[in-house]
């Protein structure tokens, strides 16, 4: 996936489809005909490298600061062209912990319980055509998968299913709620029971907009409403707001990375939500993703777009949310190559950052209020170079309570890591 100029312009086409009733599929599991494995559960032939420590700044051949490879499994093990986008699900009765990889052809279920011998244990195919484009979120055990093929809808699947096999099997969706049939990503803001869905068809009933979606029960999903007036929303966070604005304390708030601005809405009311306030920046190219930091006051934003347009270091934008009515650019952080930045995540005061071509970079956040943020460590998975192009890290997630930390990368398929001791 060498400098895909073909995504750019994907990311600014969106074809018109219409809405379609929501669809029931049948959840008889089936083993995998067509695709060969190796004997029992582990795939070893996907375990390009042992387990790895980091010494001499080099994990094996990848580049590394601070974070040891535990496993891995390639893109070719997962019978897919590409990956993309990841999310992780701790099973509270087993405490095992599953990644749910996403891949250009469907999304592929791992167990990494022993990380150092990750189990893939099958295969959620895409409902229509591969795509670049696919999205995971997990509420009360089950995933929701979008994507932004034609047609395809949210895939629901149970993942307390997981629990019971035994080889790997191809899996049915338990529901596809088709009633949005593309998008770019679903919010879930697991306080409230909420999803919400965005990056759709700008020509639908929202033109783009956030889509309300109640997940509280899962035989009896309700879409609510959605939002227009904000336009189109790439990505979004919602939580339930605690900052140290006590006018929005309680509200739920979402902050949508829409194409050339940050957008803050206060939800709460789904038949009445309230644009509260925007906010841009110099050199905007493509506003994409953004996470709080744990306190709630200020957001770390990325532009997808801008290191491949102008050049430059890794830039990402913090934002003073102090107050939420008057955003604030606080200040902007360059990181140490000239990669394309795409998601990032706060856990406690560590910000993650899938950086593309740069791996996952790892940075302390725990002095915003001073302007004062290092890189401590990073994990290189394409280590070919640090181009602004579309290859590597695609995501980064850091909350299993293991402390091993998933990463889908473009052409490298499913790296586990894990801090140094």
């Amino acid at each position: 996936m060498n400098c895909r100029l073909i995504d750019l312009l994907l990311i600014f086409t969106f074809i018109i489809v219409s809405c379609q009733k929501e669809s029931v599929s049948n959840n008889d599991d089936v083993d995998l005909l067509e695709e060969p494995t190796s004997s029992g559960n582990t795939i070893t032939s996907g375990l390009s490298e042992s387990a790895q420590p980091c010494v001499n700044g080099f994990s094996g051949k990848y580049p590394c600061k601070g974070y040891n490879l535990l496993g891995h499994i390639s893109i070719s093990s997962f019978y897919a062209s590409d990956g993309n986008d990841s999310w992780g699900w701790t099973d509270s009765t087993t405490d095992k912990e599953y990644v749910l990889m996403g891949l250009d052809n469907g999304t592929a279920f791992v167990d990494i319980s022993d990380p150092k011998n990750p189990i893939l244990l099958g295969k959620l195919p895409t409902t229509t055509d591969p795509g670049i484009w696919r999205d995971i979120k997990v509420f009360d055990n089950h995933a929701y998968i979008v994507s932004e093929a034609d047609n395809h809808g949210i895939q629901v699947f149970d993942l307390t299913r997981l629990r019971e096999i035994e080889q790997p099997q191809t899996f049915t969706a338990d529901r596809v709620l088709s009633a949005v049939p593309r998008a770019h990503n679903m919010v879930i803001n697991e306080e409230s029971g909420y999803g919400y869905v965005v990056g759709t068809d700008r020509k639908d009933e929202f033109s783009g907009g956030v889509h309300f979606l109640n997940l509280n029960d899962p035989q009896n999903f309700r879409f609510e409403g959605g939002y227009a007036d904000a336009g189109y929303s790439h990505d979004a966070q919602v939580v339930l707001y605690r900052g140290p604005d006590e006018d929005y304390r309680g509200r739920e708030i979402f902050l949508g990375s829409n194409e050339s601005k940050l957008v803050i809405i206060d939800v709460t009311d789904k038949k009445n939500p309230i644009t509260i306030a925007e906010a841009t920046y110099q050199n905007t190219f493509y506003t994409h993703q953004g996470w709080f930091d744990k306190t709630q006051r200020f957001f770390l934003l990325g532009d997808e777009l801008d290191e491949y347009k102008i050049g430059g270091k890794t830039r990402t934008l913090i934002f003073d949310l102090n107050d939420l009515d008057n955003p604030i650019l606080h200040q902007t952080y360059r990181g140490p190559t000239n990669a394309i930045d795409h998601n990032g995540y706060v856990k406690g005061d560590l910000f993650y950052l899938a950086n593309y071509t740069a791996g996952i970079r790892v940075i302390a956040i725990d002095d915003l209020e001073n302007k004062n943020m290092t890189e401590v460590g990073f994990f290189d998975t394409f280590p070919n170079n640090n181009n602004p192009t579309f290859d590597g890290a695609w995501n980064v997630y850091p909350f299993f309570e293991s402390g091993v930390i998933a990463i889908s990368d473009i052409n490298g398929g499913l790296f586990l890591i894990k801090k140094s001791e």
